[in-house]
């Protein structure tokens, strides 16, 4: 096992910069996930990691070994990528047992690492199989057995559990992080599944258009994002934001009004006539007539329910501010009865608001 350092790192194609001065480093026997939207240069920093693609600037060690020019090869790092890509061929065993064979392993050593990942991932009974004869969520086993088996430095997986079911999805995620704390191999890995990245990770990498926008552990980067597109990715639902006007101590969004909180205004020192994205998670919102926390700094806003989805143990309920549009989401309790039309009165903790610059998205408050 070895810690991995990216320095600058940057790959440039003909027309387009995929990644730009990545700088990170993840420590020996940590699970680092690196989020973000489609296209954002996930998959291609982890490809660069693993040999498959080359920087064309900056520098990669594992380890303590610079990387720049290693083959693939000879990096001793195990991948397991999106496809699975299991021999068609093969048995599940002989699938398990290819990369240590190809490092000349001895025949019987190759056997008892084989039976080992296949009782650690519950996979024994399916040693004779091909991989056409089992389901996703068996072949995606498979497919981390066979890098579990060569005891790698590093642990690379391109968004393994996006094939699976929702219920396939969460187990594999559980048996993931179990493994993980088992064999204690550094990993990175890539999702655009901002749920996987808040359970899985000991440190998330947000990025966004080939750069990266935050580095902290999960709960930490929920509560406090360094800028708009951090905070709307991580959440679910997402934050909600709403463009507002500050004219003196209120915060106008179209025909209404929300009270700018004291300690905003007295960190801030915000100027009049300027307009900011106020941001506030569906959590802190609720319906009237509920009484408001004890301690609490709150402001209304009245709705246009437009859809609503029954979740089970709540209720999503997506409304429009009438005049402006403005969407607006949150959550109902289970025994919430409304419909799409009806106008709500909706009551936000001012305590829980962000501030945005409307401009460059950078965090302003808290």
């Amino acid at each position: 096992m070895a810690n991995v350092r990216l320095q600058g790192i940057t790959r440039r194609f003909t027309n387009t910069t995929a990644i730009e001065n990545i700088t990170f480093e993840v420590p020996d026997g940590e699970f680092w996930v690196m989020v973000g939207p489609s296209g954002c240069g996930k998959s291609t920093i982890l490809r660069t990691i693993a040999g498959l693609e080359t920087a064309t600037g900056g520098n990669l060690y594992i380890g303590d070994t610079l990387m720049n020019g290693v083959p693939a090869r000879a990096r001793d790092v195990a991948m397991v990528f999106q496809n699975y890509a299991l021999y068609p061929h093969m048995t599940v065993a002989e699938n398990l047992a290819f990369g240590l064979r190809m490092r000349s392993f001895e025949k019987k050593m190759v056997r008892e690492r084989v039976e080992t990942v296949a009782r650690s991932l519950d996979i024994s009974h399916l040693l004779d199989r091909k991989p056409k004869q089992l389901s996703g969520g068996q072949q995606q086993r498979v497919a981390l057995g066979r890098a579990i088996a060569r005891q790698p430095q590093v642990f690379l997986l391109d968004e393994p559990l996006s094939n699976l079911d929702a219920q396939l999805r969460d187990d594999t995620r559980a048996e993931l992080k179990q493994l993980h704390q088992k064999v204690g191999i550094t990993t990175i890995y890539v999702t655009h599944d901002q749920v996987e990245a808040m359970t899985l990770a000991d440190q998330i990498i947000v990025l966004n258009q080939g750069r990266i926008q935050q580095i902290g552990d999960p709960q930490n980067i929920y509560a406090r994002p360094a800028n708009r597109m951090v905070a709307t990715f991580l959440g679910s639902p997402p934050m909600n934001i709403l463009s507002a006007t500050y004219t003196g101590e209120v915060f106008q969004i179209g025909n209404e009004s929300l009270p700018c909180p004291f300690a905003l205004r007295n960190k801030l020192k915000l100027p009049e006539g300027k307009t900011f994205d106020l941001g506030i998670r569906p959590e802190h919102i609720w319906i009237e007539p509920q009484t408001p926390p004890e301690e609490k700094e709150y402001g209304q806003l009245v709705i246009e329910v437009h859809v609503v989805e029954p979740l089970g143990r709540e209720i999503l309920v997506r409304g429009r501010l009438p005049e402006s549009g403005v969407v607006v989401n949150f959550q109902a309790g289970a025994d919430w009865r409304g419909r799409p039309g009806d106008r709500l009165t909706i009551q936000l903790d001012l305590n829980q608001l962000f501030v945005f610059d409307s401009t460059t998205g950078d965090t302003l408050y808290p």
